[in-house]
């Protein structure tokens, strides 16, 4: 009776410290969505056309247009909604731009749900749905080629292509990736050399993820975004799709380190819906991870 007795006390502690465990966890992530989005910013360029160049859109009588700027969404392009009884944000996408975190950010665990919707506007009506992660996201919007966005590293969403990499603006990096050849792009590959990806590089500025691992369309799909020093990691439902490491931008051909700096979640001419966007700091990469920089 008393072995039992004690047996059942050292359980009731053992689940109490459980609990304790988990409870501090859950208190260590930040939510960064409610419902009237009071930790984000929004910036807004332009509804591009199909014959765009990278130049400034101009009217009829040839006088530049200007983009509709920060915090000017008349239109609606970033909302919030409740799906049973959750914050989401919604994105209708129609226009090109983003919304960003008022906060920077430096070594993080990053984790949002993302899922698509049902529009697509010009100049993506023929092409596959789009938006995107931008991290590291420093200096004025509107430096990159769609001049929509910060000079920035981007975990790629794209049907099919979730975890690809892009530099925006001036951004590289250095990835695990097999050697592009010809008109090949590279490819994620968790055992190869790290190649220079994106401004600078001999490679281009892309890189394709090592595998899809996206849910069924209408499903949401959980990334994570693992940030430490100048290293991250692109994990789409678990699965870790990309190795990065010497996170930086180019200026007049000099390296300077990009390791901290807001986020940006995209519109870009697709609907899209985000949730349980959430972060919490790290003092190391976790365990698990630390061997892919082996």
């Amino acid at each position: 009776m008393f072995k039992t007795t004690i047996a059942s006390l050292f359980l009731l502690v053992a689940i109490s410290l459980s609990g304790c465990k988990q409870e501090q966890e859950e208190q260590d992530w930040k939510c960064l969505l409610d419902n009237n989005m009071s930790q984000w910013g929004k910036y807004l360029s332009y509804k591009h056309t199909t014959d765009y160049n990278g130049s400034i859109p101009t009217d009829s009588l040839g006088n530049a247009i200007e983009p509709l700027g920060y915090d000017n969404d008349a239109e609606g392009v970033f909302i919030m909604i409740e799906e049973n009884g959750e914050p989401v944000l919604k994105v209708s996408g129609e226009r090109y731009g983003c919304v960003f975190t008022k906060e920077e950010f430096e070594n993080y665990h990053l984790k949002v749900k993302v899922k698509w919707g049902d529009k697509k506007w010009i100049p993506r009506e023929d092409k596959l749905k789009d938006t995107g992660i931008l991290y590291h996201s420093v200096g004025e919007s509107g430096k990159d080629y769609w001049r929509a966005w910060m000079l920035s590293q981007e975990f790629q969403i794209m049907e099919g292509h979730i975890g690809d990499y892009w530099n925006i603006a001036n951004a590289a990096i250095d990835i695990r990736a097999f050697l592009p050849e010809g008109v090949m792009n590279a490819v994620a590959g968790h055992e190869q050399p790290f190649l220079p990806i994106g401004t600078a590089s001999n490679y281009g500025g892309f890189c394709l993820r090592s595998v899809d691992n996206e849910s069924e369309q209408g499903e949401w799909t959980q990334l994570e975004l693992i940030c430490f020093g100048d290293k991250s990691l692109h994990i789409v439902n678990g699965e870790v799709v990309m190795v990065l490491q010497n996170s930086r931008y180019v200026e007049e051909g000099k390296n300077y380190p990009l390791t901290k700096g807001k986020i940006q979640l995209q519109s870009e001419a697709a609907e899209a819906y985000f949730k349980d966007v959430k972060i919490k700091n790290i003092e190391a990469l976790p365990h698990e991870y630390a061997a892919y920089f082996n």
